[in-house]
Parts: C-alpha cells; sequence; structure tokens
C-alpha cells in the first residue's frame, strides 16, 4: 500500500546478508538447472530479528517499490537493461540521487476483496502540478475525458524530497488533492523512517 527510498533499516550489513544467503543461492541453482536467470529479479524481503526473510520473486519491478526508486535514479536505466541482456552488468554504476521519495498506493474501496468499478476520478492534473510529485496509474481507464476507477489498486502518488518526512508530506498533501470519493489508503506510510530522521 505504499513505500519508501532510501530504507533506512535495509543497512548495508542485511543487503549483504540477504544477497549472500537468498539471492546469490537462488542465482546458483537456476545456472546449475540449466536455467541461468537474466533480467529484473524483484526479491521481496521482511526484515526480522532473525535477518532477510524472503517473502516472495517477482520478474519484474515491483510496485510501488519502482515508484520511489525510479525517481531518485539520475542515470539512464535504458544502458543498464541492456547490459543485463548481455551480461556485463558488472560494467554499469548506477547513480542515486540523495532525495528520499515516498508513494501512496490509493485503492478501491474494498480492496483486496470485492470493489467496485467506474468511478470517476478528478484532480489527478492538480495534484501532479504540485512540487515533487508524480502520479502513477495502476487500475485506471479513460472514458472520454474521464478518468475512471478500473481496478483495485487505482493510483500511485509519489513524493520526493530531501527527506522522508517532506516527500511523505509531499506524496499525502497530492493524494489529498485528488476528487474521488470511492477510495482509501493508509496514512503511516513512512512513519518509523520520519520518526528515525527526528532521532
Amino acid at each position: 500500500m505504499g513505500a519508501y527510498s532510501p530504507a533506512p533499516v535495509l543497512t548495508a550489513a542485511i543487503e549483504a546478508e540477504a544477497m549472500r544467503r537468498i539471492v546469490a543461492p537462488t542465482l546458483a541453482t537456476m545456472r546449475r538447472r540449466g536455467t541461468p536467470f537474466t533480467g529484473v529479479l524483484y526479491a521481496g524481503l521482511m526484515i526480522t530479528g532473525e535477518g532477510p526473510k524472503l517473502i516472495e520473486y517477482n520478474v519484474r519491478f515491483g510496485d510501488p517499490e519502482a515508484q520511489v526508486l525510479m525517481p531518485r535514479l539520475t542515470s539512464d536505466l535504458v544502458p543498464a537493461l541492456l547490459a543485463a541482456c548481455e551480461g556485463r552488468l558488472a560494467d554499469v554504476k548506477l547513480r542515486w540521487s540523495d532525495d528520499a521519495a515516498l508513494t501512496v498506493v490509493l485503492a478501491a474501496k474494498g480492496y483486496p476483496g470485492a470493489y467496485a468499478r467506474g468511478s470517476e476520478i478528478r484532480g489527478v492534473a492538480e495534484a501532479e502540478a504540485m512540487e515533487g510529485v508524480r502520479v502513477f496509474h495502476a487500475g485506471t481507464k479513460r472514458d472520454g475525458a474521464r478518468l475512471l476507477a478500473d481496478g483495485g489498486r487505482v493510483l500511485n502518488v509519489t513524493g520526493t524530497g530531501r527527506t522522508v518526512e517532506e516527500a511523505q508530506a509531499r506524496a499525502y498533501g497530492a493524494a489529498e488533492r485528488i476528487d474521488w470519493p470511492e477510495w482509501f489508503y493508509r496514512r503511516d506510510i513512512g512513519r518509523r523512517a520520519v520518526a528515525r530522521e527526528g532521532r
């Protein structure tokens, strides 16, 4: 229902442990089986008191996770994707902004259970006009000039800023400009990161 980046809970030590215990063994096993992996491998992790635990793999960018990573990427993604295809990722160095990004998912009432489709959404252009805000469409469709909800997770509102707190304020401020009575969202995305920044 949301994401933020950078995530202070993912320390360099936890990242190295996840790569060593989870990702590297998976890739090595795929190579041994004759099915080496090439592409984007998204490891959904839960950070626990016992270290990182794997929840799922996706062979695509995760959303909303990608919607907080891509605004922070200052280098071109296409050469990195091409290098992955050609087996020369060691030659690629991605560059990242020090800014933070936070995204909030606007979901249809009832999601993840039964939800209605077809309610009209207004105010997206006003939200996107705010400084440091992008709105990503996940479950929308056009009906002439009208924008309609057409899924469970409908819009992702991403704010960027110098801190997670500033990104959070922009994302939630933009979400409030969207006029769609058939929606809900979590109001605690980034809460722990903002608390850490205040220490």
